[in-house]
C-alpha cells in the first residue's frame, strides 16, 4: 500500500480573479512541489465527488447551508455569516473539497491505501456548524471524523490540527464529544482568539479538548514537544481508530500570516510522530499562504507519509 492523493483542479476555481491570500495558486504551488520533488507519481491517485447534503449535515445545520448556498447563489464577495470570500463557484469548490476528503476516509478505512493526503481548498478548520468564517467554507476535517463514525463505525477519532491558527470551528463542533479528541497547536494570541490552555471540553467531552497556545517566534521546540511530550499519552490513552491532520503550513516559517518557525523537516518529523499514534491517517490542507513555503512543506509532510 502507499499514500493516496485527492487531488482535483477544481480547486482552482474558487476566488479565481480575486485578490486574496487564500488564492487559487495555492492549489498549484502544493501540486508543483509534490511533483518537483518526485513525490506524484508514487500516490494513488483518488477519484473527486462532490459532498451531499446529508453528509454536509453530519456536521452543519440545514439553516447555514441554506444561507451559504443563497450568499453564492445572489453573487455576495463573502458569506454573510463571517470572513470567508466567496465567488461564484465557491460552494460547488467547498462540496467538492468535502467530498473529496469523504473518499480519502473511505479508501483508508477500507485498506485501498495506508494514508491520504487530500490537496483541497477552500480551507475548513473555522467553520463550525452554524457559521463560515476564516477563509473557511464547511468544515473538511469535523465532516470526515463524523462520515467515518456515521459511514465505518469507527468508535473514536483523533483530530491534529498544527495550523498556526487554532481551529475554532472544528473545537466547537466536538468540545461535548468525547469519541472525537481535538489537539492544536496555535499562535497566540492571533485570529480567531481562541484556543486557550483551559480550553479542555465540557460536559461528556470534558479532557478530550487539548489546546497549545504558543507566542510568536514558537517553532520545534514548543510545538513538536507538545506533541511529543502530550499528544503522545494523551493519544495511547485515548486509542484512536482513525487519525485526521489539519495541516495547516501556515505554521511555516516565513509565512505572511503568522510568526512561528517551523521548517519542512520540522513538518516531516511532526508527521512521524502522529502516524506512530495510528498509521490509518487522512491529511487535509488548511493554512499556507507563503507559496514557495507551501510547496515544500507539503512535499516534506508527504514524504513522511508515504515511509509509512
Amino acid at each position: 500500500m502507499t499514500t493516496a492523493l485527492m487531488a482535483d483542479a477544481i480547486c482552482r476555481d474558487h476566488l479565481a480573479g480575486r485578490a486574496h491570500p487564500e488564492s487559487p495558486e495555492r492549489y498549484d504551488a502544493v501540486m508543483e512541489g509534490l511533483k518537483s520533488a518526485g513525490l506524484r507519481d508514487r500516490m494513488l491517485r483518488l477519484e473527486a465527488r462532490d459532498a451531499t447534503e446529508n453528509e454536509l449535515l453530519l456536521c452543519h445545520t440545514a439553516e447555514y447551508l441554506k444561507t451559504a448556498r443563497r450568499d453564492v447563489e445572489s453573487g455576495r464577495p463573502y458569506l454573510s455569516t463571517g470572513d470567508t470570500d466567496i465567488t461564484p463557484s465557491s460552494w460547488r469548490v467547498a462540496a467538492r473539497a468535502a467530498g473529496g476528503v469523504l473518499n480519502a476516509v473511505d479508501a483508508v478505512l477500507a485498506d485501498r491505501t495506508r494514508n491520504a493526503f487530500c490537496a483541497v481548498r477552500p480551507p475548513g478548520h473555522h467553520a463550525n456548524a452554524a457559521r463560515g468564517m476564516g477563509f473557511c467554507f464547511f468544515n473538511n476535517v469535523a465532516i470526515a471524523a463524523r462520515y467515518a463514525q456515521s459511514k465505518h463505525g469507527v468508535s473514536r477519532v483523533l483530530i491534529v490540527d498544527w495550523d498556526v491558527h487554532h481551529g475554532n470551528g472544528t473545537q466547537d463542533i466536538f468540545y461535548r464529544d468525547p469519541s472525537v479528541f481535538f489537539f492544536s497547536t496555535h499562535q497566540w494570541p492571533l485570529y480567531p482568539g481562541t484556543g486557550r490552555v483551559d480550553e479542555t471540553g465540557e460536559g461528556p467531552g470534558e479532557g478530550t479538548t487539548m489546546n497549545f497556545p504558543f507566542p510568536a517566534g514558537s517553532g520545534r521546540r514548543e510545538i513538536l514537544g507538545a506533541v511529543e511530550n502530550h499528544l503522545l499519552p494523551a493519544a495511547a490513552r485515548f486509542q484512536p481508530d482513525l487519525v485526521l491532520i489539519s495541516a495547516g503550513f501556515d505554521s511555516r516559517v516565513d509565512d505572511p500570516l503568522g510568526r512561528f518557525t517551523l521548517t519542512d523537516e520540522d513538518f516531516a518529523d511532526l508527521t512521524r510522530a502522529v502516524m506512530g499514534i495510528n498509521g490509518r491517517v487522512v491529511s487535509m490542507l488548511e493554512g499556507g499562504y507563503n507559496l514557495a513555503g507551501l510547496a515544500s512543506a507539503s512535499a516534506a509532510h508527504v514524504a513522511a507519509l508515504l515511509e509509512g
